[in-house]
């Protein structure tokens, strides 16, 4: 049977994240025509928990979000199961490696501009630039790479390398150098030590998934989430972790295949196993809380150029290709080697697609930084590297990749 145009449209929709750009579009305009009405719509909290307001903005940002890391996560664990992109040290070194130059490169860029311009207000949003949006760099990477012997081209296998790798650094600044203010759900944890909490709920939260749960074979994803994933969601909003980050740790403990065919290859998802299960179950929810995060996180006023945007900004557009073909080059003189294929000028626009940053940018900004003009400085440059798109595809055109590939290719 046929589907329907109206279901091919949905499909490519969901497919593309077209669903954050259009959020984040609609929050945008919906911001620089009645600020007022948006910041109401966002803010306004809809009830109280302990006195901790439940807005639309806490929903999408501290609960719903929740789902996209798990997704990331996901990916992540699979990444390191046998067969996995990340699972061989030979395979995976390089990668890494760059990754390393990809996050420190950004964070330096910026981190130098708020001393140069003596702007120590700023200084806090260092890791803003540090991410690359996984999504948006791939589709752009498919665009610009051609298919060589119907394979995907070795440069897009080692951007997505990189951007899991990158990925899982930004989990690890996210928990590590972020901590939250403290707002207590559940009024009888007054007065125990955050950290505390932390420890002991995530430790309840992953025994229970991980030994309990799997020894009673249970195989549907939906007890790992209500029951662990709720007690661990709680651990880290009261230990004073981003709460978004708290589905993380349950793809380690879900059942999951025992090799990996590979991210976004060609029968990935389709297996029966826990992890997979959920992730076919949430895909589509998640791209569409994607477009509510946007609508939530992008409603910017044009005014609040600042700073902050052009450090981010520029962090995004030099930071990343400069450190991923730095530490590439590093790499490669300590031994380790591109794959077979991949040359010095495909790593260059492999370091420009991965200074798009957006969704994690801005969850960063909003993580980094309390409502305000410097909160809403940085995002803006956390929506310009968009920008970044077209500039990936015109340096491509200059330096020939799709011409040389095709090239390399007839010569074999």
């Amino acid at each position: 049977m046929k589907k329907r145009p109206q279901s091919r449209v949905i499909r490519f929709l969901l497919e593309n994240s077209a669903f954050l750009i259009i959020g984040a579009a609609i929050g945008l305009v919906w911001a620089n025509v009645d600020h007022e009405s948006y910041e109401f719509i966002k803010e306004t909290p809809a009830f109280h928990i302990n006195h901790v307001p439940v807005s639309l903005h806490f929903l999408i940002n501290d609960i719903a979000m929740a789902f996209f890391f798990l997704l990331a996560g996901k990916e992540i664990r699979e990444a390191m199961l046998p067969k996995g992109a990340l699972s061989s040290v030979r395979t995976a070194a390089l990668p890494i490696t760059a990754t390393l130059g990809g996050m420190a490169g950004p964070a330096i860029i910026y981190f130098a501009g708020t001393l140069v311009f003596n702007a120590p207000e700023l200084t806090r949003g260092w890791a803003i630039p540090m991410a690359t949006d996984i999504a948006f760099s791939y589709l752009i990477a498919r665009l610009v790479f051609p298919q060589i012997g119907g394979k995907s081209h070795p440069a897009i296998v080692f951007l997505l390398l990189l951007a899991i790798a990158d990925d899982a650094g930004g989990l690890i600044v996210l928990a590590s150098f972020y901590p939250q203010e403290v707002h207590n759900l559940l009024p009888f944890l007054h007065g125990i030590h955050p950290m505390s909490v932390f420890v002991i709920g995530a430790g309840i939260a992953i025994a229970l998934a991980l030994f309990i749960w799997k020894k009673l074979k249970i195989t549907n994803f939906w007890p790992y989430l209500m029951i662990p994933g709720v007690i661990s969601w709680l651990a880290f909003h009261e230990g004073g972790i981003h709460p978004a980050l708290a589905l993380v740790p349950l793809a380690w403990c879900m059942p999951h295949e025992h090799s990996d065919v590979g991210i976004w290859a060609v029968g990935e998802s389709e297996g029966q196993d826990t992890l997979n299960r959920m992730e076919n179950w949430w895909k589509s929810p998640v791209e569409l809380i994607l477009g509510l995060f946007g609508f939530v996180n992008a409603g910017v006023a044009f005014s609040a150029l600042g700073l902050g945007t052009w450090l981010v900004f520029f962090g995004l557009l030099f930071g990343k290709p400069i450190g991923i073909v730095l530490f590439t080059k590093i790499g490669q003189a300590f031994g380790l080697r591109l794959p077979k294929g991949m040359h010095t000028m495909d790593l260059i626009i492999v370091g420009i697609a991965a200074g798009i940053g957006f969704t994690v940018a801005l969850f960063v900004s909003v993580v980094a930084f309390p409502a305000g003009a410097i909160q809403d400085s940085v995002k803006m440059g956390a929506l310009f590297s968009f920008i970044v798109a077209p500039i990936t595809i015109i340096a491509s055109l200059i330096l020939g990749i799709r011409r040389r590939a095709i090239q390399n290719s007839a010569k074999k």
